[in-house]
């Protein structure tokens, strides 16, 4: 049998993600096993989930993966190298995956490896700190870098799932993975786009769901019941006004070293970032304040959850520590019996295991709950908003 890897964040489940694990296994074999690797409540464009991690991991195993893993926030709320890297890290000390498959627009394999390999040279590392030094932002330079050295394959970091696609390719060779990588050629609405396909975006959902909407006709029947049950319970859709309240209460009463202490965190940076969150009213007003030119609004928002939640830059530098279980299915359980012989990694199926480890898994299950700690207050119901959840919330097995 046949183990592929799956990296996403599900926010929400939705019939494109279906289609990707079908392709998957069109391709692999139906017997095919899928394994996901899954951000938790914040996600990698800098922004909070819409259903908690447990909600979002049982609908994308009710609808076809057989294991769901948690993607460690301080790797989730990293730039696309640091997120691919923190991904393949997980399902590498698996030792149970076979191949990592991701969406891409171009469909094109041979081509994302030969960006990725352009990209691996010293000499592209060179051209894009050249780059950097006319001030132009790290996207627009890498992309200028890797047009010298890979001529039309620099079409490649272009687009946003070519862009990961490229870097996961890149986190496998840097880790020496056995995992072969698989690409799909992504279907519906790009990355962000709004309205135009029969498949929409994720984005395209949430906005649907903040506006009171129902998005019923473009999720499988299966991941809507667990949708509807949360919103029943009061469990979801996440609140943006209460989120952006409880981030900037929590923002205005850090001290100027908790921002200094960040990922990213230079050139003055941090003490824009400071000064705006304790005079700005809204987020959208802090990031404008804070923001110029050569900073990418995903970066200041991920610099400003990562400061809220309390992630400083060697949490985002650590290696991860565990193989956290969030859902599985039966078949998924019989692969972790597997695991456990294999796993480079422990693997965490009760939360209170976690207390009989090392300090970097205590450090890192703890800043996974202070994220979840965080989240519960956007929650619509008030009893939904107390703290502690994570500690007492087992995996779903189906």
């Amino acid at each position: 049998m046949t183990v592929a890897g799956i990296v996403a964040e599900y926010n929400p489940f939705h019939s494109g993600h279906l289609w990707h694990m079908e392709q998957t296994r069109r391709a692999l074999g139906a017997d095919t096993a899928v394994v996901c690797v899954m951000s938790g409540g914040f996600v990698q464009r800098g922004e909070w989930a819409v259903f908690s991690k447990f909600a979002r991991a049982e609908a994308a195993a009710r609808c076809g993966a057989d294991i769901v893993l948690e993607l460690p926030a301080a790797k989730a709320l990293c730039s696309a190298e640091g997120f691919a890297r923190g991904a393949v890290e997980v399902l590498e000390a698996t030792g149970a995956v076979d191949c990592l498959s991701f969406g891409s627009e171009c469909g094109d394999l041979a081509l994302l490896e030969r960006a990725a390999r352009a990209l691996m040279e010293p000499a592209t590392d060179e051209l894009i700190k050249r780059e950097l030094a006319s001030g132009v932002s790290y996207a627009a330079a890498r992309q200028r870098a890797l047009a010298q050295t890979a001529g039309e394959d620099a079409a490649a970091v272009s687009r946003p799932n070519d862009i990961l696609a490229v870097e996961y390719i890149k986190a496998i060779y840097y880790l020496r993975s056995r995992m072969e990588p698989f690409t799909v050629a992504r279907r519906g609405a790009r990355h962000d786009e709004r309205g135009t396909s029969e498949l929409p975006s994720a984005s395209e959902l949430r906005a649907r769901l903040a506006a009171g909407r129902s998005i019923s006709d473009c999720v499988p029947s299966a991941a809507d019941e667990v949708y509807r049950r949360e919103a029943r319970q009061g469990r979801g859709p996440v609140s943006a006004d209460r989120m952006e309240t409880a981030l900037l209460s929590r923002l205005r009463m850090l001290p100027p070293e908790s921002f200094a202490a960040l990922a990213g965190a230079s050139e003055g940076l941090e003490n824009r970032l400071c000064r705006a969150a304790r005079t700005e009213p809204t987020l959208d007003g802090v990031l404008a304040a804070a923001g110029t030119k050569r900073y990418a609004m995903s970066r200041l928002r991920r610099m400003l959850m990562c400061a809220a939640i309390g992630i400083t830059a060697a949490d985002t530098a650590a290696d991860v520590p565990y193989i956290r279980v969030l859902a599985a299915t039966a078949r998924g359980r019989e692969l972790l019996r597997e695991m456990d012989g294999r796993s480079a990694l422990p693997v965490i199926t009760k939360p209170a295991s976690v207390k009989k480890l090392d300090e970097s898994c205590r450090r890192c299950f703890e800043l996974e709950c202070a994220a979840d700690d965080l989240l519960a207050l956007g929650c619509p119901a008030p009893q939904e908003r107390r703290a502690g959840a994570d500690w007492l919330t087992s995996p779903v097995m189906l």
